[in-house]
């Protein structure tokens, strides 16, 4: 026999789940907002590199470029060049291997669960 009342208690409890994924998603598609304080964002715009990280992630978000991201490729060196400036701060962002410029170079976008690295922009680029 099926409860009735645990089938309405599923039910809610997945639209509170729904609710919750969304508020903890940087960008909301539907105001076209990016809500800085986000959690998902790890603090990086109010980092040192703040500001250059608004404007890779802000371009990002609402390029329409093919692929996504392909007008980008400048404010993500400036975000990768303010990183390597403050390395105390974002060692884990510019890689561990000072020597391996392919590592350091590498800033992968997300854009609900699709990634696109950076270099494959800059590659289609030229």
């Amino acid at each position: 026999m099926i409860d009735t009342a645990d089938l309405g208690n599923s039910t809610k409890a997945e639209e509170e789940e729904e609710e919750e994924e969304g508020q903890t998603q940087a960008f909301n598609p539907e105001t076209g907002e990016i809500n800085w304080d986000c959690p998902c964002l790890g603090g990086m715009a109010q980092g040192t590199c703040g500001e250059e990280f608004k404007a890779a992630f802000s371009c990002f978000i609402y390029s329409e470029e093919e692929p996504k991201g392909m007008d980008c490729v400048e404010t993500f060196k400036a975000m990768q060049d303010c990183f390597r400036r403050h390395p105390e701060e974002y060692a884990s962002e510019i890689g561990d291997d000072d020597d391996s410029q392919e590592e350091d170079s590498k800033t992968d976008i997300e854009d609900g669960g699709n990634e696109t690295d950076i270099e494959d922009i800059q590659d289609k680029k030229d």
